[in-house]
């Protein structure tokens, strides 16, 4: 996955209707979703629902069901958020994010432009990426 422009991989873009106006978002996002996917917020740290999610299954974007993460990439990274060491490719976006002052890599949603949370370089082989992400910004698909 490059910046920007994640390698020609298939996305879920066509799959799934993403609604074209704020107050369409506001009908089919809580506020919490809304906060962190529209606003670019963050939900305060160790009280997302899907922190200690251990199952198997997949991580979809809670705007759009965009599959995102494959819960064998995530791991405790002690962060206080669902982290993961990979994302499916095509279908998070990495973005130059220069808010509060710092410069970081943003992880946002390709299909439906959801800020999902921060992408860092401390994580497990075989990346040593972290990708740290709201729960807001996920729905859990379990794979049972």
């Amino acid at each position: 996955m490059s910046e920007s422009d994640t390698d020609g991989g298939e996305t879920d873009t066509e799959a799934h209707a993403v609604p074209e106006t704020d107050e369409k978002w506001r009908e089919v996002l809580t506020e919490e979703e809304y906060h962190v996917l529209r606003e670019r917020g963050t939900e305060p740290k160790f009280s997302g629902e899907y922190l200690d999610v251990d199952d198997d299954g997949a991580y979809r974007c809670a705007g759009c069901e965009t599959t995102l993460f494959d819960a064998g990439t995530k791991f405790d990274s002690g962060s206080g958020w669902p982290s993961f060491y990979d994302a499916v490719e095509g279908n998070v976006e990495l973005r130059e994010d220069t808010r509060h002052g710092m410069v970081r890599t943003e992880a946002v949603c390709t299909t439906c432009g959801g800020h999902l949370g921060h992408v860092f370089d401390d994580g497990p082989d075989p990346t040593g990426k972290r990708f740290c992400i709201n729960s807001a910004a996920l729905d859990f698909e379990d794979g049972d």
